[in-house]
């Protein structure tokens, strides 16, 4: 293939032939199946490799060698996990450019961005190593005399994660380190869109497991299509699922778990707003809103889909973006003058081209209008305008994530009906306000205020640290990631009590005496 980015030599860097590549638990790759997935970067149209999709043997298989792993995994002293999970981190700073290189060819974003979700994951190992001296229980009194109470946090088991394309291997490493920390084990599904992305995780991370002696099966790879999903949602022997990707996935995903009693953790869609006060300091208001809005060409969870702008500045508002819209370079992704790369495949460009017609049968009117891009460096098929429509809260078409560059204006009088239309979508996950007054920010986060995991005061939507636990509610799914007391998901919690006195007192002082 043309190589003006050095994409080969990348690969060989990390390790990846360019051949058939399967299914992984430590650095042995099981060949299970005849199918293929074909790995095509929407930056250029270019086969990249084809990738051998696992069947249900190759899954048993998986899983079988994952359980042995957990019975000596989990008895590994943690701190010494978390030396473990600490190389992995260096290992990840060897290979920040190759691997960002990768992240953004095989999935789109701008290399910077690609850079920015392999230095998560090295900030992810950073957290899990300091956590691995913290996994803290409690004491309690006991009403009893000579007993003793508290409670400490053991490892699951088996975590099954599922992650999405657009963050290929950023949030699978905020469920995997924690995950390893605490003594749990990881089956890893990536998506179908971005595998080669997760192979080259896989053999990072494998490599630094068999140098410190470690059995096979702590890290575990499958390359599989929805199936494999169903196989693991469904599988008593996997307690918690962990699945980033659409609310119709997570709902899916959520029943299956729930019906057996399992544990799910769900990180899925958004419609997340930005509200512009009067009192906003425009300059920041602007760039907030262009990065939250065409980031990753808007394929982001947290990328900003409404702007709730009050009345009094709303054309400023208005003829500023569309002005800092007019100087977006759109280009591959890997040309770092280039702000704007392309949607992952097709089915992405005819949801974006969907969602315009929508919203301009429902009463839209174009500020910045769309389109796709074609001729010279747009042979993908890819590349689309990122767009700005005035639109209403209530349309259809706005209550809906679409997972493309498109900004929809929505214009408000008071404080409490921005932070009503804010609130008046079925996702919660990620909110903004910009203000320079105390009052307006204070209530935005207050109990009355935004209904999202995230809110935020003077910054966009997007842009997550690792050290705040990540989620949101409603259609989002409840689920929380990465930092803070994130790290209880993947641990079950045991109470305890102690009798050191030489009588057997019951609690509440119920009497039982024969």
């Amino acid at each position: 293939m043309q190589d003006p980015f050095g994409i080969s030599e990348s690969l060989k860097h990390l390790g990846i032939k360019q051949e058939n590549l399967g299914s992984s638990t430590g650095v042995n790759w099981l060949k299970s199946s005849e199918s293929y997935l074909y790995s095509l970067s929407p930056a250029d149209g270019q086969l990249i490799a084809k990738v051998q999709l696992s069947d249900a043997d190759a899954y048993e298989s998986i899983i079988s060698q994952a359980q042995i792993a957990f019975e000596k995994w989990r008895l590994v002293p943690a701190p010494q996990r978390g030396e473990i999970v600490r190389e992995i981190g260096n290992a990840l700073r060897e290979v920040k450019s190759d691997l960002g290189k990768l992240v953004s060819y095989e999935m789109g974003k701008s290399y910077q961005e690609g850079l920015g979700e392999v230095q998560e994951m090295i900030d992810i190992c950073d957290f899990a190593v300091g956590l691995s001296r913290q996994l803290y229980g409690l004491t309690m009194h006991s009403e009893r005399p000579g007993h003793r109470m508290y409670e400490q946090w053991h490892p699951l088991g088996i975590v099954g994660i599922i992650s999405a394309f657009n963050f290929p291997v950023a949030v699978w490493s905020w469920n995997a380190a924690l995950a390893w920390v605490c003594g749990d084990v990881c089956l890893w599904k990536p998506s179908e869109k971005a595998p080669l992305s997760g192979v080259a995780c896989q053999l990072i991370v494998g490599k630094i497991f068999a140098k410190h002696g470690m059995p096979e099966g702590i890290s575990n790879l499958i390359i599989g299509d929805y199936k494999i999903g169903e196989l693991m949602s469904h599988d008593p022997r996997v307690p918690l699922v962990s699945a980033t990707g659409s609310t119709r996935m997570g709902k899916l995903v959520g029943k299956a778990v729930g019906e057996r009693l399992g544990r799910s953790l769900l990180e899925l869609g958004g419609n997340n707003a930005i509200i512009i006060t009067e009192n906003a300091d425009l300059d920041i208001a602007i760039r907030g809103a262009l990065f939250g809005a065409v980031g990753t060409a808007g394929q982001r969870c947290t990328t900003t889909r409404r702007l709730i702008v009050q009345e009094n500045v709303y054309e400023e508002v208005k003829s500023r973006l569309a002005g800092a819209f007019s100087k977006l370079v759109i280009g591959n992704p890997l040309d770092e003058k280039n702000h704007v790369g392309p949607l992952i495949d097709q089915d992405a460009v005819k949801g974006y081209l969907t969602a315009i017609d929508k919203v301009k049968a429902e009463g839209g009117k174009a500020v910045v209008d769309g389109g796709v891009l074609s001729g010279e460096g747009f042979e993908s098929g890819c590349y689309v305008k990122p767009a700005i429509f005035e639109a209403e809260n209530h349309f259809e078409i706005v209550q809906h994530e679409t997972f493309a560059p498109i900004l929809y204006l929505i214009k408000y009088k008071t404080l409490p009906e921005a932070i009503a239309l804010q609130n008046s979508v079925p996702q919660g996950l990620s909110s903004a306000i910009m203000t320079m007054n105390m009052r307006e920010a204070e209530a935005f986060l207050s109990a009355a205020g935004s209904d999202c995991g995230i809110a935020n005061v003077n910054i966009g939507t997007s842009g997550a640290e690792i050290g705040g636990a990540f989620g949101g509610e409603k259609e989002t799914g409840g689920g929380r990631e990465s930092g803070s007391d994130a790290w209880k998901a993947y641990m079950r919690r045991q109470t305890n009590t102690i009798n050191y006195s030489t009588s057997l007192p019951l609690a509440q002082g119920i009497k039982f005496d024969i």
